[in-house]
């Protein structure tokens, strides 16, 4: 079952945000933050004893605006996320990033993790997007557990970005 909206805000899961309209029906606009180029290749294994997390480099805003040439970058929302113990929640990019030919990329929030959490952005239109600071991006739902969850995520990225 999707939280709606009234659930959201009175359980103080989504804080810092820009603006009380990024609350919709059955989630919550996430905003863009910063905008990162990855500087060198990554390395990902079972374990993560390996583990070795792509570098990256802010790219500046001018005059509130960034264009982005096609390719892949990290974002970071603007956005402190905390997920209660009876939820998980996931990403989506909005409509309108779809329709200027880029996408979202983000993987599955788990209970009791809490952070100002990081995306992947594809642009694929050979013209490449340009971003307003603060653009909303994505929308994070809310889904219900059907029970509280035994384990609470307690990995390396709980409390990124704060």
């Amino acid at each position: 079952m999707l939280l709606p909206k009234h659930h959201i805000q009175s359980s103080n899961a989504v804080t810092d945000i820009i603006h009380e309209s990024q609350f919709q029906p059955a989630g919550v606009d996430l905003t863009l933050k910063s905008v990162h180029a990855f500087k060198n290749a990554g390395k990902i294994d079972f374990d993560n004893k390996e583990r070795k997390i792509s570098d990256t480099e802010q790219l500046e805003f001018k005059n509130d605006e960034l264009h982005l040439a096609k390719g892949a970058y990290k974002v970071i929302f603007n956005e402190y996320v905390r997920i209660p113990s009876d939820a998980a929640a996931f990403c989506y990019p909005r409509s309108s990033l779809l329709r200027c030919g880029a996408t979202l990329e983000c993987a599955v929030w788990d209970p009791g993790y809490e952070g100002r959490s990081e995306a992947l952005l594809i642009v694929a239109n050979e013209h490449g997007i340009t971003f307003k600071k603060n653009a909303k991006i994505g929308q994070l739902v809310f889904v219900k557990l059907v029970e509280p969850a035994k384990q609470l995520y307690e990995g390396v990225y709980k409390g990124e970005n704060k």
